[in-house]
Order: C-alpha cells, then structure tokens, then sequence
C-alpha cells in the first residue's frame, strides 16, 4: 500500500509533466499559426508558376517535352518517393499514419527519400532502398530546403536515375482531420497544372525571352520547389496540429490523474488522522482507568 509520501511524489510527478506538456501545446499552436500565414503568403507566387506552364503548354506545343516523358518502355522503372515525416515523436499518430501509407502504397525495395529522422530510421530497418535523405528546420520549413529537393530530383530525373517522382506527406484538411497524401510531380501531368488556375485567358499569352523552352525549363525548376515546399509546410503544420492535439490529451489525462492522486491522498491523510486520534482517545480511555 503506498504511503502518503509516495502520493505526494506521484502528484509532484504527474505536475511537471503537466508543465511540459502545456508548454508544449503552446509552443505548437504558436508554430500552427506561422505554418499556415506562410503557406497562405506563398500560394499566389506558386499559382502565378502554375499559370505560365499552363500558358506555354497551351500556346507552344512542343517546349519542354523532356519534362512530360513517362517512360513507358522502360523496364523497371525507376520510382522514387520523397517521404515527409517528424524528427521526434509526442505527436499521436502521425509519423504512423504515414508510414503506413508509405508502407501500403510503396513495395518492397521501392526507392524512397526520407524527410525527417523518424522516417529514415523506420525505412533503414525495412526492405526499402533509401537514395537520399533530406533534413529540414525544426522551427519552420524554409525555401531554400525545399530547392536542395527539388534541384537534387531534377538533377536524378534528367539524368535518367529515376523515371517518376512522387511526394508523400499529411495534408492539414482542418485541425482534426490529417491525412496522408501523395502528389506525382514527374513527369508532369498537363492535367494537374490545369488545376487549381485563378487566371482563365482567352487568344492571349505571355512573351517569352530568350525563349519558351528555356523559360519552361526555369519554371519547372521553380514548380518542383514550389510543390516540394507547400508539401513540408502542409507537413509542418499536420505534425504541429497532431501534437496539439496529442498534448492537450495528455494534459486532460494528468489533470484526471491529479484529481485521483488528490482523492487517493485525501483519504489516506483522513485515515491516518482518524487513527492518531483514535489511538489518542485509547490513551486517554487507559489512564483514566
């Protein structure tokens, strides 16, 4: 049976780590809200991109064929995946709703890119073939990370090293609804770019200079880094939302196990003082006899 003093240690216990997993809620929430004012300021300059590829696709046929290759005749082809997950855990389920998606949708010996290190330490252990892997801010996805990815990948991919390119990552649907997602950005979909347009032209189009099919070849770079960055932003702000949420509940069961501890010590604390005073009503019982 624990003593009282063994309550107390269990209470203390259970408070600190209260303390850190309020200071943690907070510190994600705070991280959410920059996530998503980030990715709400970069969408427009990745929509413009978006357009313009769609403008030269639509007004020069033939630019930038290199790009929409699919490689059919090609036996094995080569499918690389870029993986994005969490560096740490104490985020509920979302380093494991990925890898299972991963782990579903990709066979074995699949060729993967991890992005965070609960990821590459998951796939080394398993019959995957990892080509690269990446690491990202902590703090907040920056541009610059997302370019290392992409100019990598169209590096891999021109040079015949890998025949399709795809992204795995949780896209924030709202705060309670965090799915895994995959995008297929090599070889480009001329489907895909048509999605999602703001700007709808009828008879005009850009000028290009030098030319169309070197100002393509800029803007797929800069449509890979795009797509790659939105990606970890969207990731970044599903992790910082499962861990919210994760240490919310957490908080709310410490609080439940406080309340417990504080009842168990109640009556611990009441029994020993009705034992004291019985045991000084014995006493008293004795020597007045």
């Amino acid at each position: 049976m624990e003593t009282m003093r063994d309550i107390r240690n269990r209470m203390r216990s259970v408070r600190q780590t209260l303390q850190v997993t309020g200071a943690m809620k907070l510190i994600s929430t705070s991280k959410l809200r920059k996530a998503r004012r980030r990715l709400d300021e970069t969408m427009p300059y990745f929509d413009a991109i978006r357009d313009a590829m769609r403008d030269i696709i639509a007004h020069a046929e033939g630019h930038g064929q290199k790009w929409f290759d699919e490689r059919s005749g090609k036996a094995p082809r080569r499918v690389a995946t870029l993986v994005v997950t969490a560096d740490k855990g104490l985020a509920g389920g979302y380093n494991h709703a990925v890898i299972r998606f991963v782990e579903e949708s990709c066979p074995p010996r699949s060729i993967l890119m991890p992005v965070g290190a609960v990821g590459k330490r998951h796939f080394m252990e398993k019959d995957y073939v990892l080509l690269e892997d990446f690491a990202v801010s902590t703090k907040e996805p920056e541009v610059y990370e997302a370019k290392e990815i992409a100019s990598f990948v169209e590096a891999q991919f021109s040079a015949g090293r890998i025949d399709e390119f795809r992204v795995v990552y949780t896209r924030m649907h709202s705060s309670v609804r965090l799915e895994p997602e995959m995008l297929t950005l090599l070889p480009l979909d001329p489907r895909l770019l048509a999605e999602g347009g703001r700007r709808e032209r009828e008879g005009a189009s850009f000028r290009y200079e030098p030319d169309a099919e070197e100002v393509f070849d800029v803007l797929v770079a800069q449509y890979l880094k795009g797509v790659v960055y939105g990606a970890l932003v969207q990731a970044f702000a599903s992790e910082q939302a499962a861990r919210m949420a994760a240490m919310d509940s957490a908080s709310k069961n410490a609080e439940d196990m406080l309340a417990r501890l504080a009842l168990v010590y109640n009556r611990a604390r009441q029994a020993a003082i009705t034992g004291e005073v019985s045991e000084i009503v014995a006493g008293a019982a004795a020597l007045g006899d």
